[in-house]
C-alpha cells in the first residue's frame, strides 16, 4: 500500500536544499543538482543503499547507461525514491534519448515507472514526443538483471567553410540568415515571426524561402545551405519540433516532415543540411576554441536548446533537448505550457524566464506583450542601468549555475558556451559572472576544469546561422586524369 501523497510530499520537500547563491527573484528555488547529491550521500550513509541502473536504448542500437543510490525501506525518506528514479530518468531521457528503459530496480519501482509513462500526463507526453514522435515507439519499461552493454555512435559535424552558402537559424520568434563566401560573412539578417502557434504549414514554408532567398541576392551562385532549428531532425526530416506545435498531426505527416527535403529539391538539390539548434550552438563553440571538444552550446531563446560536441569534435546520436530536463524540484515550481511538467529549464533560461521575472523584479509591461518585446523592454532598462533589470539576470544567472552542476551528470564537457538573444547586452556577462560564482561556491571540482564563456555580440545574434553555413560538405571535384 503506498503512503498517502501528503507525506511522500513532505518527505520529497525533505529532501531538498535551499541553494547557497540564492536567485534574487525567485528565493524558493531548489536545485536538482543539490538534491541529487544530497540523496546520495544519504543513501550512501545508511550503509546499504539501494541501487538501480537503467540503461536507454535507441532504434540504432546505441545505448546509455545510469546508475543511482536509493534509500532503503526503513529510511524515512524512501517514500521519494520513486520521484528521484523519476526525475534521473527524464534527465536522462530528454538528453539522451532512447525508446526503451532496461531498468534494473526493485519491482515496485519497476511497476509504477512503467504505469508513470502509461498513465500520468507528464509520463505520456514524454513517451509521444520522445518515444513516438523521435523513435516511432512508445516508451517501454523492461525490468532486468543485466543491462545492454554501453554504446554510442559519432559523427563529424560542420566545419566546412568553403564556396557561396547560406546558413540560417529557426527560432522561436526569429529567423537568422547568413550569406557566406568562403568563410566570411557578406550579409546577415534577422526577421520576427511566430512559427508557433501557426496552423498552417505555408506560413513555414513561405518564412524559411523568403529568408534563403534575400540571402541569395548577396551570392553569385548557391553551392550549400545548413541551418539550424529547434526540435529533433534525423536525415533531415523532422520528427519534432516546437516550431511545428500548432500544425495538426495529418498536415505535419503531408507537409512538414519532409519540409526541408523539399526546400532542398526547390534550390536544385544543393548540399543541404539541417540539424538541431543546440548541436549547432555546440559547433559555433568548437570552431572558436582551440582544443575544441567537450563542448555543451547552450542557446537561450524563446525555448533553451542544448547540443553538445565530443572531445574529437563529433557529435553523438543524442537527443540533447534539455529544455524539458527538471532543474528545480520544488512542489509548484514554474510550469512549462507545453509538457505540463514542472521546474523544467525552458522556465528559467529562456525568454520565458525573462517574462516570468520581469512582475517579481517590479517591471510593469502589458499583459498582451510578446515576449521578445519584454525581452527588449528588459535590455533597455539594463542600459539605462535599472537595478530592477540587474536583478533578473543575477537571477538568470543563478538559475545557469545550478543548470550546468546538474548537467555535468550526463555530460563530458570542458567549455561551455552561452549565446542566444537573451544574453545579449550587458546582462549576458552579469549572468556569467553568477553562474561562475555559483559553480564556485557549490560545484568547485567543476569550476575548476569548465571554461564558461559567450560568443561576440555579433555571434549570439548570428552565429548560429554562420556556424550552421559549415554543416553541409560540398561533393569533391574529380581528380584530373
Amino acid at each position: 500500500m503506498l503512503p498517502p501523497p501528503a507525506i511522500v510530499d513532505a518527505h520529497w520537500n525533505s529532501a531538498l536544499l535551499a541553494p547557497k547563491v540564492v536567485p534574487v527573484l525567485d528565493p524558493l528555488f531548489r536545485p536538482a543538482a543539490l538534491a541529487w547529491r544530497a540523496y546520495q550521500q544519504r543513501a550512501r550513509e545508511t550503509g546499504h543503499p539501494v541501487q538501480v541502473r537503467f540503461a536507454l536504448e535507441q532504434k540504432d542500437g546505441a545505448v546509455s547507461r545510469f546508475s543511482a543510490d536509493l534509500l532503503p525501506a526503513g529510511d524515512a525518506l524512501a517514500t521519494a525514491n520513486f520521484r528521484m528514479l523519476e526525475r534521473l530518468v527524464k534527465l536522462s531521457l530528454w538528453a539522451r534519448g532512447g525508446y526503451r528503459i532496461h531498468l534494473d530496480a526493485p519491482a515496485p519501482l519497476v511497476a509504477e515507472l512503467r504505469a508513470h509513462f502509461r498513465e500520468s500526463p507528464t509520463g505520456r507526453f514524454d513517451s509521444r514526443i520522445v518515444g513516438e514522435s523521435v523513435y516511432g515507439h512508445p516508451i517501454e519499461v523492461v525490468a532486468a538483471r543485466e543491462l545492454p552493454p554501453a554504446r554510442s555512435g559519432s559523427t563529424s559535424l560542420g566545419g566546412h567553410l568553403d564556396g557561396c552558402r547560406i546558413g540560417f537559424d529557426l527560432g522561436g520568434s526569429d529567423r537568422k540568415v547568413a550569406a557566406i563566401i568562403d568563410g566570411h560573412v557578406v550579409w546577415s539578417e534577422e526577421v520576427e515571426w511566430d512559427p508557433y502557434h501557426q496552423p498552417d504549414p505555408r506560413y513555414h514554408w513561405d518564412g524559411i524561402m523568403d529568408s534563403l532567398r534575400r540571402a541569395a541576392q548577396h551570392l553569385p551562385r548557391v553551392d550549400a545551405i545548413g541551418g539550424s532549428a529547434a526540435g529533433v531532425y534525423v536525415d533531415n526530416q523532422v520528427r519534432f519540433s516546437s516550431l511545428f506545435r500548432g500544425i495538426p498531426p495529418e498536415l505535419f505527416e503531408q507537409r512538414v516532415r519532409n519540409i526541408f527535403l523539399d526546400l532542398r529539391h526547390a534550390w536544385n538539390d544543393v548540399p543541404f543540411d539541417v540539424v538541431n539548434d543546440g548541436d549547432v550552438a555546440a559547433l559555433l563553440g568548437s570552431m572558436s576554441i582551440d582544443d575544441g571538444g567537450g563542448v555543451l552550446g547552450i542557446a537561450l531563446g524563446t525555448s533553451t536548446a542544448g547540443g553538445y560536441v565530443t572531445g574529437e569534435k563529433c557529435v553523438t546520436p543524442w537527443l540533447n533537448e534539455i529544455a524539458f530536463i527538471p532543474m528545480d524540484y520544488r512542489a509548484g515550481a514554474p510550469r512549462d505550457e507545453w509538457s505540463g511538467d514542472e521546474g523544467c529549464c525552458v522556465q528559467y533560461l529562456s525568454q520565458q524566464a525573462v517574462g516570468r521575472l520581469l512582475g517579481p523584479a517590479g517591471i510593469t509591461v502589458p499583459g498582451e506583450l510578446p515576449l521578445p518585446a519584454r525581452l527588449r523592454q528588459l535590455q533597455e532598462l539594463m542600459l539605462k542601468g535599472d537595478e530592477r533589470a540587474v536583478d533578473v539576470y543575477l537571477t538568470l544567472g543563478a538559475y545557469l549555475g545550478y543548470a550546468l552542476g546538474h548537467l555535468a551528470s550526463v555530460y563530458d564537457f570542458r567549455h561551455v558556451l552561452v549565446l542566444g538573444r537573451v544574453t545579449s547586452g550587458r546582462g549576458g556577462a552579469i549572468m556569467l559572472d553568477t553562474a561562475r560564482e555559483v559553480l564556485r561556491v557549490e560545484f568547485p571540482e567543476l569550476a575548476a576544469r569548465v571554461d564558461l564563456r559567450m560568443p561576440s555580440e555579433k555571434d549570439k545574434r548570428h552565429g548560429q546561422a554562420i556556424a550552421a553555413a559549415s554543416l553541409p560538405a560540398r561533393p569533391k571535384a574529380p581528380a584530373p586524369a
